[in-house]
């Protein structure tokens, strides 16, 4: 009877209005911070983070064969991401795909979708390894760089931020739906960006005009001309705003005839959908004067060639086809991001500071792992050139010990030697003992003094950290800017 009253006491009523409640939130709070909206440090969300770290793991890297798509989705599912392999290997192809992003992440050999829509080959079928830029993201990532997390299962960590060297999110751009939430961020020219970045390292007052006059815009992969830069006025200060985006095209007369060429199309629009739906045009005869469309789409390049009929109007032909098929759309900006894991609306400048502060303290992480190592070599340096100036007495005092341990507690006694110099002593081989190798200890001896004092020059002066950050953001420029 007791049992029974205890248990009654421990049911709780509640309404299901708290209980939807409760639960949306936290599934809210998830899909925000956990799925669909990137971190504004190196613009990436979760899925695409933990494929770039699983392959620099597995050593899946650009200088190596090509692996199997099925084999790296298959380690990022059962290591980081256990959500179902398509989304892993979807997130895979998209950062594969030159017309979805500016600097493609991935390199993949086989079938990884087309401009036209088309599906990727399934993943047993493709072959994927990290092209050369994504070694910006992720260099350093061992120097104790970035905060760690544990991975699902606690069984291993995973980086919550890569310390990507360059802001990727204006880079690649980035789009997400989430509870509340959505993103439409497009990719810029990475030259561009680089060069803003360090305007702003040296300017980190400057305006927005300055910024303005550098990234001149959106840069779409797939090209387009861009009408009504107030959009992207609007869009950089405050984080919306609307751009045009138009196809390129030429008007060439030949035999007689006038063909319009389209040779880059908006961005994010199925080549596809454009020929079919000026084809459906031309047959509906919806405006007279198309005689044919042809996609003549090659190696060379994209290209689509409308063919009109003697004495059209090819203005307003040209016009009716802006106005009724995708050569003319319209790009939403809506810059939500993740800072410090709150989504945030924000402007280009929000985005470059939010960079740039990860990038500075990236740097000064790696500089003072750096150092404490170089610190810790010239310690054990200084200690075997010491034993070397007094060899004889050193191995007579470890021929009269008992045993390692002993050896090493009496060159601590005798010689004022620190453990770790007694360790770096009493395993040292004979052979190292010639006057070649005492040479090339006081030569390592003076590099690494060397090494030490431009190390701490980093840390302890602003201008020298300036001057680091400037020449590697140049160096990324000039291997990758097109």
């Amino acid at each position: 009877m007791s049992d029974t009253k205890s248990a009654l006491e421990r049911i709780y009523n509640y309404s299901l209005e708290e209980i939807m409640g409760l639960s949306f939130g936290r599934y809210s709070k998830y899909i925000i911070q956990d799925r669909a909206i990137p971190d504004v440090r190196d613009g990436l969300k979760p899925v695409q983070r933990r494929i770039l770290y699983g392959m620099y793991r597995e050593h899946n890297t650009y200088d190596k064969p090509y692996r199997k798509s099925a084999k790296t989705v298959g380690s990022i599912m059962g290591n980081y991401h256990p959500h179902g392999d398509s989304s892993i290997y979807e997130a895979m192809v998209r950062m594969s795909q030159w017309w979805k992003q500016n600097t493609p992440y991935i390199d993949m050999q086989g079938n990884n979708g087309s401009i036209d829509g088309d599906s990727p080959a399934a993943m047993r079928y493709t072959e994927a390894r990290l092209s050369k830029i994504s070694n910006e993201l992720l260099k350093d990532i061992d120097k104790d760089t970035v905060a760690w997390a544990p991975n699902f299962d606690d069984t291993e960590l995973e980086p919550t931020v890569l310390p990507s060297k360059f802001p990727n999110l204006l880079v690649n751009g980035t789009t997400g739906i989430s509870a509340g939430y959505a993103t439409n961020i497009p990719p810029h020219n990475l030259g561009e960006v680089i060069d803003a970045t360090i305007k702003r390292i040296d300017s980190p007052n400057c305006r927005l005009e300055t910024i303005l006059e550098i990234i001149k815009g959106p840069d779409f992969p797939t090209g387009g001309v861009i009408y009504e830069a107030e959009g992207i006025n609007k869009a950089f200060t405050t984080g919306k705003g609307k751009v045009v985006v138009r196809a390129k095209v030429d008007i060439q007369k030949v035999k007689g005839k006038t063909n319009i060429i389209v040779t880059e199309i908006p961005f994010d629009v199925f080549k596809s959908n454009i020929t079919r739906k000026i084809d459906e045009i031309r047959i509906d005869k919806k405006i007279e004067g198309i005689a044919e469309v042809r996609d003549e789409t090659d190696k060379e390049g994209l290209r689509i060639v409308i063919e009109l009929k003697q004495g059209a109007n090819t203005d307003l032909i040209l016009n009716y086809l802006y106005k009724n098929t995708d050569l003319q759309t319209t790009y939403n900006y809506n810059m939500i991001a993740i800072v410090n894991r709150r989504p945030r609306l924000l402007g280009i400048m929000d985005i470059l500071d939010a960079h740039l502060a990860h990038y500075k303290e990236v740097v000064l992480k790696r500089t003072a792992f750096d150092l404490a190592h170089a610190k810790k070599r010239l310690h054990i340096v200084e200690g075997l050139i010491k034993a070397i100036s007094i060899l004889d007495e050193v191995i007579r005092v470890i021929r009269a010990s008992k045993n390692k341990s002993d050896a090493k507690d009496n060159l601590v006694k005798e010689f004022g030697f620190t453990p770790e110099q007694a360790e770096a002593i009493v395993i040292l081989q004979l052979y190292r003992l010639t006057n070649t190798d005492v040479t090339t200890l006081e030569e390592e001896l003076h590099n690494l003094n060397i090494i030490i004092s431009a190390l701490s020059r980093i840390i302890n002066e602003e201008e020298e950290l300036k001057r680091v950050m400037k020449d590697e953001l140049r160096a990324i420029k000039k291997e990758y800017a097109t």
